[in-house]
């Protein structure tokens, strides 16, 4: 069986990590969560690294900082796209903000940014890009928009470590991580994320000084002094057994990443199947995940099974479609639907050998179901 991602492998390497943290008896609010953060910072190109519980938690406490600050309130609106993760939704609903939900485009799969401007309002404080399957969601356009309606730009940088926007190729200094084009960004290390821990994990990165010192002590129960509380926080904090691992993993996450875009390019050149479309970057991509998209989807899935290829669908069921957000069932997003009906993730990472990689390029150009 060729895994769809296989952990055991990707992580063997860096095992020594949790061991070393063990050994110092110092598991939380310790040198090794100080060293991430400081290294994370310095990587992703923010002053702050501001570690928390998980990726989720990172968007949240971004949220409930700004509403702390006086610079939302709750009914602001947000936009944001309608074919992302369910966890982009539930921060801002979380926070009695009100999510606003713009169609992909169907050659990007990221938020279609043409689509955004005839969504702005009176009530509008936000617009969140969700850089999903590791590509890159930002546009100049996006942030034209929000310098002309002071917006603020918040990055779900979940999926996407690593990842850059290339404002040009000819002048490589203009090349900035995502995680640092906004005003702020949450970041997931879940264990299958390209930098991922062996466990949840997640962190706030941002240059706003006093949105860092809110979000840090959000997350420590509201206290930024021992025993002195001052908003109604939570329990939010990465463990020095993550941050050991992630800053472990740190020094290699460009290599495991480049090793990643070799296996997509093969992907991308190779598979000429007109029943599987590769949906090409134009941007630069880290790719966590590979999709394909299929209109016979649940038959190829099968298909590859058969033939010893696990495969994932990210993700079945779109948003507005969940039980949770039943007042927007009936919302007519025919692309976003589109793309939760016909999307595969197949196996793109960096344990992955080349034997395997050119047996699943030879099964997608064969897949031909009568």
């Amino acid at each position: 069986m060729i895994k769809y991602l296989d952990l055991k492998a990707i992580n063997k390497p860096y095992e020594h990590a949790a061991d070393e943290v063990l050994q110092s008896g110092w598991y939380l609010k310790g040198d090794y969560t100080r060293r991430f953060e400081e290294a994370y910072a310095q990587y992703i190109g923010t002053k702050y690294c501001i570690g928390c519980g998980n990726g989720l938690d990172a968007l949240t406490l971004v949220f409930r900082a700004y509403i702390e600050m006086g610079v939302m309130q709750e009914g602001d609106e947000v936009i944001l796209p309608a074919n992302t993760y369910i966890a982009s939704i539930l921060a801002i609903t979380e926070n009695r903000l009100k999510p606003v939900l713009v169609e992909p485009s169907i050659d990007t799969l990221q938020i279609d940014d043409t689509l955004i401007e005839q969504a702005i309002t009176e009530r509008t404080k936000v617009i969140m890009i969700v850089h999903l399957y590791g590509r890159c969601a930002y546009t100049s356009h996006i942030g034209d928009l929000c310098h002309k309606y002071n917006l603020k730009l918040i990055e779900d940088n979940a999926q996407a470590h690593g990842c850059r926007f290339v404002e040009s190729v000819a002048v490589p200094q203009q090349q900035s991580r995502t995680g640092s084009l906004g005003s702020a960004a949450g970041h997931s290390f879940y264990p299958t994320k390209n930098l991922g821990a062996f466990g949840d994990a997640g962190a706030v990165t941002t240059d706003d000084d006093e949105l860092a010192d809110v979000i840090r002590a959000l997350g420590n129960y509201g206290s930024s002094r021992k025993y002195v509380f001052d908003y109604h926080g939570r329990n939010s904090r990465i463990d020095d057994i993550q941050a050991a691992i992630l800053l472990a993993k740190l020094p290699h996450l460009d290599t495991a990443n480049q090793r990643r875009k070799d296996i997509a390019a093969r992907y991308e050149r190779e598979v000429s199947n007109p029943l599987v479309r590769i949906v090409q970057s134009d941007r630069d991509c880290v790719y966590h995940i590979f999709p394909v998209l299929c209109e016979r989807r649940d038959e190829l899935q099968q298909y590859l099974a058969d033939n010893g290829v696990e495969t994932q669908i990210n993700y079945p069921i779109p948003p507005h479609k969940q039980k949770c957000y039943k007042e927007w069932n009936e919302l007519d997003l025919p692309i976003t639907e589109r793309i939760h009906a016909e999307e595969l993730s197949i196996p793109c990472h960096q344990a992955l050998t080349d034997e395997e990689f050119n047996r699943i390029i030879d099964l997608l150009n064969a897949f031909y179901p009568k």
